[in-house]
């Protein structure tokens, strides 16, 4: 059975999707109360997030849109130095769309939300005519723990940057399926609960986080860089690459630095804290190629010590990040 327009009409069909899909996976006391608005309880520094999903396919290696939309809002809660809590989600459904994929990209929200400890307790559903297809926005909320300030402009002169794992991966994935080609390369789709927790958990002294999504990596340090008013020095031969995705990358004539991904962040701690940091990140389950790849100095923007001794200018991504990731 298929997505049709009598679904966003909110009559009769409307009301079954929402019980057949949505309300068997999302069911929870806030949202099943079926008000105009959710009713929380929050106290103290709040982090909220929002963020639209458009990926091509919407299943994928190691992943769906649905697992990645949650993912990607709790890592930029987590990124604050949150405590995710609570998410909304809005479908836009094209007619056409298959109601067993969509049930199939519904669980696996419901599945990861579970798994990153937050609540989805509102939504919204409209139908539009299309080709089948299927964009969804979240909104995240989390509470900012006493004491935590996490910032792109704590960065200082000496500080050292740490990477949770591998480059590329996710975009090498999405890219893969859309070429048709043949590989074992899958998204590195994540919530990065564990590490933060860690992190905080073991007294590190965080001074800023940030997860490597569309841009890449070297669009992020620039960021940062900017923010700080610093200079960020990358050692080409300490980037965590797949040989798998490097690979990809060599054929294609990509460069990792500017790929996407969606279950990876940087981390910024002083250089007494650096290698504690780096075994508690290698010991979640997300970490376990993690690596100190940059060092924070004076000056201005991102350059990269090469292996072969020379330097090179790391910019920000100019034009458009094929593939479309998120």
């Amino acid at each position: 059975m298929k997505i049709n327009m009598s679904h966003g009409s909110g009559g009769k069909a409307s009301a079954e999707l929402m019980k057949d899909i949505f309300g068997k996976y999302f069911s929870n006391e806030v949202l099943n109360k079926m008000e105009d608005a959710a009713v929380l309880e929050l106290s103290g520094r709040i982090a909220y997030s929002t963020d639209s999903f458009v990926v091509t396919p919407v299943i994928f290696k190691g992943g769906d849109i649905g697992k990645l939309c949650v993912c990607g809002t709790v890592n930029d809660l987590l990124m604050m130095g949150a405590e995710p809590k609570y998410i909304t989600a809005g479908f836009i459904l094209e007619e056409g769309l298959e109601i067993s994929e969509l049930d199939q990209i519904v669980a696996s929200m419901a599945k990861t939300a579970k798994e990153a400890g937050v609540q989805i307790v509102a939504g919204d559903t409209k139908v539009v005519e299309g080709k089948g297809g299927l964009y969804i926005n979240t909104s995240g909320i989390g509470i900012i723990p006493k004491g935590r300030n996490i910032s792109a402009a704590n960065c200082r002169e000496g500080d050292l940057v740490l990477l949770s794992g591998n480059l590329g991966d996710h975009h090498a994935c999405i890219l893969s399926a859309r070429m048709g080609i043949e590989n074992n390369i899958k998204s590195d789709c994540a919530c990065l609960n564990s590490i933060v927790k860690s992190l905080f958990d073991n007294g590190i002294a965080v001074k800023t986080m940030r997860d490597v999504t569309r841009g890449g990596l070297g669009t992020v340090l620039n960021e940062i860089a900017e923010a700080s008013q610093c200079s960020i020095e990358i050692r080409e031969e300490a980037l965590p690459v797949n040989p798998e995705v490097k690979g990809f990358c060599d054929i294609l004539g990509l460069d990792p630095l500017y790929m996407g991904n969606e279950g990876k962040m940087i981390t910024v701690v002083s250089s007494a804290d650096a290698e504690r940091a780096l075994k508690l990140i290698k010991d979640t389950p997300h970490g376990k190629d993690a690596a100190i790849i940059a060092k924070v100095s004076a000056g201005k923007g991102v350059m990269m010590k090469t292996r072969l001794g020379g330097s090179r200018i790391v910019d920000v991504l100019y034009g458009e990040g094929l593939p479309r990731i998120c």
